[in-house]
């Protein structure tokens, strides 16, 4: 079976959004969240992306997305898989990852 090689974004911006004082910021989950999941569903397809939403990409859905976390004044970070939000604020792996083995990811087997 192959599997759908699925996209992730994170949403976020440099400046902390005033709830998540005691975060990390948007970047370094960012980063957090791509070595978790490369670590977990090693060698399985995905992409994931970091959008700033004060200054997103010349791309109209993700410069859509980032006006909403701003109107709706979403906590930031803002993940989204496969345009499912799966974390908000302080993403939870345990949440993104059921959603990824909805798509048939498969975790490593530890050794």
């Amino acid at each position: 079976m192959d599997l759908k090689k699925i996209e992730i974004i994170v949403y976020g911006a440099d400046q902390l959004c005033p709830s998540c004082v005691s975060l990390p910021s948007s970047k370094e989950t960012y980063e957090w969240l791509e070595a978790a999941i490369s670590r977990k569903y090693k060698n399985q397809p995905f992409s994931i992306s970091y959008v700033d939403i004060f200054n997103p990409p010349n791309d109209e859905a993700k410069k859509a997305f980032a006006k909403r976390v701003i109107e709706e004044e979403m906590f930031y970070p803002v993940v989204l898989l496969e345009d499912i939000l799966v974390g908000e604020g302080n993403p939870r792996l345990k949440t993104i990852f059921a959603e990824m083995e909805n798509f048939g990811y498969k975790a490593k087997e530890s050794l």
